[in-house]
């Protein structure tokens, strides 16, 4: 543990102007996650993940024979501070590829200086269709797509008994596009669609939007905003007797932490993940999954922290596999080799196949879908 507490502050101690030297023996992964603001507590996850990858890598060897470095940006839970960060990683701190920015909105903001200057980011956790569709070249994504997720989860309406639903999303390309996508899903399957209603990322008074929604009635209510927000959406739909079961999108619920937080009133609430790390032996490489979770363990992070942090563990590890490939950490190399990566993810297998454009494609990986409840205050699959 305190190999990777001083090889995570290393770069606090050299000036960045007089590191020449220094750098070529080290080769520098960007990372750009929200550690302060509305989602802080994803991005915190997502990068302490990246640092085990890390200090895993490092352990090992590194890579090319050189250690592997986290260059680590807060971008704020803002878009505006994304593209700072991410021109700070690029131009002032060299890096030739980059892991983030979590929120669709902040990537989306990001992809413009990808572009300009010509260096790949894997993105972990953005699932807005328009990052892979909108002819980006240096994106590689390994998280799903909004509707990915709509259409994986579309096997078990049928099983859960919807009849007529509603949505409660974050007011941006992440919450909107999720909604849209989950909407078209139930209505190809015969569900009836109610209302939408939207909320600020910053919003903690939902009483209006969850009124607007008792109102239109329905059985099921689906929920698309970052953790902190759910348990505030858990808490006053308890508060507004909101008979209605919760369904939360998008891998981002944290379930342990909403038990913590909100207590009862996540009782009977689910929550579609990309990793589930109560049964880490279930996983498709179960014996990544398992020595992931013993490690986070072992380093006395927040185990409710898991649903997330496992992006920035894949996030890094496919970036060292494009690096490996492409025998250089150079930004074209590494973007070219990163078609051809085949990684055994804590969520599954990663490889990329092409969206968008011909000619401009993107990269998207087919990650696999969970769905858990919370149940006698824990945590139970949905079978």
């Amino acid at each position: 543990m305190k190999q990777w507490i001083k090889s995570a502050i290393v770069v606090a101690a050299v000036s960045v102007a007089g590191s020449g030297s220094w750098a070529a023996e080290t080769i520098k992964i960007g990372v750009n996650e929200p550690l302060t603001g509305a989602v802080a507590a994803s991005g915190n996850y997502v990068t302490d993940g990246a640092r085990i990858a890390a200090d895993e890598i490092n352990a090992s060897g590194g890579v090319l024979g050189k250690q592997v470095e986290l260059i680590i940006e807060d971008n704020k839970s803002n878009p505006k501070e994304a593209v700072s960060a991410a021109e700070k990683l690029i131009v002032r701190d060299k890096v030739p590829v980059m892991m983030g920015a979590w929120s669709s909105t902040y990537t989306l903001a990001v992809m413009p200086k990808l572009m300009e200057y010509g260096v790949p980011m894997v993105v972990e956790t953005s699932s807005s269709g328009k990052i892979t569709t909108s002819g980006n070249p240096w994106i590689f994504r390994i998280s799903p797509t909004s509707e990915m997720e709509a259409k994986a989860f579309g096997g078990k309406v049928g099983e859960l008994g919807i009849k007529k639903a509603n949505f409660l999303v974050v007011n941006n390309d992440w919450g909107r596009g999720a909604g849209d996508e989950f909407a078209k899903m139930l209505k190809d399957s015969g569900i009836e669609v109610g209302v939408t209603e939207t909320m600020d990322a910053k919003a903690t008074d939902l009483s209006a939007q969850l009124a607007s929604i008792k109102a239109a009635g329905g059985d099921t209510l689906f929920v698309t905003t970052g953790v902190e927000q759910i348990t505030l959406v858990l808490k006053q739909a308890k508060e507004q007797q909101l008979d209605t079961r919760i369904i939360t999108t998008g891998g981002s619920s944290s379930p342990d932490q909403l038990i913590e937080q909100a207590g009862g009133a996540a009782e009977g609430s689910q929550h579609i993940l990309f990793f589930s790390p109560w049964f880490p032996e279930t996983a498709p490489n179960a014996d990544v999954a398992v020595k992931f979770v013993d490690e986070w363990k072992n380093r006395g992070l927040n185990f409710a922290g898991l649903t997330e942090g496992f992006r920035g563990y894949d996030g890094i590890m496919t970036i060292k596999a494009g690096i490996e490939a492409a025998g250089t950490a150079e930004p074209k190399a590494i973007q070219q080799a990163l078609w051809g990566v085949k990684v055994k993810g804590v969520n599954g297998n990663i490889a990329f196949m092409k969206q968008g454009p011909e000619g401009k494609e993107s990269g998207q990986n087919v990650p696999n879908i969970y769905l858990v409840k919370i149940e006698g205050g824990k945590v139970q699959p949905v079978k």
